[in-house]
């Protein structure tokens, strides 16, 4: 078995426009003479690689703290795509994959389409690279469409090291009541044939 870490490095990763970056502040240091390192983060819940939890754009949904783990941890299709997905792509994919768990590779965008046609399947989770799974002109559409339906979304992977196929996902966000989202360690699991 081989990890792909698929997480990017928090106070490295690209910030969604508008969004704080992170800034760790250090509140003790050794070399001080204090007793321990010890360090806060100041951080909006949507840096770097993180879930968003339905209340991220639905005044009732569920927060972080609610995410069923079934929807972050499983079994997952890689699949390469380059620009924005449109629903009758998004219909092949699902036709010829039936995934519960889809990982986009690529630098793409999930139209309003597609969106529409993922929620309705048995997809659980869709991932992307970007800081967004939607172009910004239709972001509360494409977010309220996939949320509303059940569908959590996994933004901001690095998925360079992956090649398309089937893995296991562990992807579970930290535990934050009342979050519209949180960050992730998210992990691939490729099952290699041992000879």
């Amino acid at each position: 078995m081989k990890l792909l870490d698929i997480s990017r490095e928090l106070t490295r990763a690209p910030v969604y426009p508008g969004d704080p970056p992170p800034v760790l502040r250090p509140l003790s240091h050794l070399a001080l003479g204090d007793v321990c390192n010890l360090t806060a983060v100041d951080m909006c819940l949507h840096n770097g690689t993180h879930l968003d939890a339905p209340l991220h754009f639905l005044p009732d949904g569920g927060d972080a703290a609610q995410t069923p783990l079934d929807v972050c941890v499983g079994e997952c299709y890689v699949v390469d795509f380059e620009g924005v997905l449109l629903g009758a792509q998004a219909e092949q994919i699902i036709e010829r994959l039936h995934p519960e768990r889809l990982l986009f590779r690529g630098r793409m965008e999930i139209s309003p389409s597609a969106a529409f046609v993922l929620s309705g399947t048995e997809v659980k989770l869709v991932g992307v690279e970007a800081p967004s799974v939607a172009p910004p002109e239709s972001a509360a559409a494409v977010h309220r469409q996939l949320l509303g339906g059940g569908v959590y979304l996994l933004e901001g992977l690095d998925l360079s090291a992956a090649r398309e196929g089937y893995y296991f996902l562990f992807a579970a966000p930290l535990k934050i009541a009342g979050a519209d989202g949180a960050p992730v360690r998210a992990v691939l699991l490729e099952r290699t044939l041992s000879v």
